[in-house]
């Protein structure tokens, strides 16, 4: 079972073996957590990605870390949120879960992941963090997980879902 812990901060300063990047399906370079990643990887994290051809929603690809503190950045793109009748938890569960397979293939023991879809994609906190929690409590692997969260009002919606 993974191990889940909660911190507040910048996620391109992680020391560790991968984070999670909230990518967009181009897997290139956009707003918020993704394009502070690639900004803090530099250029070559745009090389490689343009390598992978995209990714669909839901699934995650792997590329090196290059500039940042961490071995590997884990791309999955997450659902913009319309209403939720179409699949969007479904397909955010399988963001986290997609990212620890990766982050697991990739022989990590320490992964970091943002607020997926939760910022421009429109995704309501609360049940994007419960989706989260739980799925990253469910996965079975002795992985180290800890979530970054950018703000206060991600670090409290993360906080009560870890102790619901």
């Amino acid at each position: 079972m993974a191990d889940l812990k909660l911190i507040q901060g910048d996620i391109t300063k992680f020391k560790g073996d991968a984070i999670v990047n909230a990518a967009n399906t181009g897997l290139v370079g956009g707003g918020g957590v993704d394009g502070a990643i690639h900004r803090a990887a530099g250029p070559e994290l745009d090389v490689a990605c343009r390598k992978l051809h995209g990714c669909p929603t839901g699934e995650a690809k792997v590329t090196p870390g290059f500039n940042l503190p961490a071995k590997f950045v884990i791309h999955t793109p997450g659902p913009i949120w319309r209403d939720g009748s179409f699949e969007e938890p479904k397909l955010l569960r399988n963001c986290y879960e997609n990212s620890l397979k990766r982050a697991v293939e990739n022989n990590c023991q320490t992964v970091a992941f943002p607020s997926i879809s939760t910022g421009i994609y429109g995704y309501p906190l609360a049940d994007a963090c419960d989706i989260a929690v739980s799925t990253i409590r469910h996965f079975d692997a002795p992985l180290q997980v800890t979530m970054v969260a950018y703000d206060e009002a991600t670090y409290n919606a993360f906080k009560k879902a870890m102790t619901a």
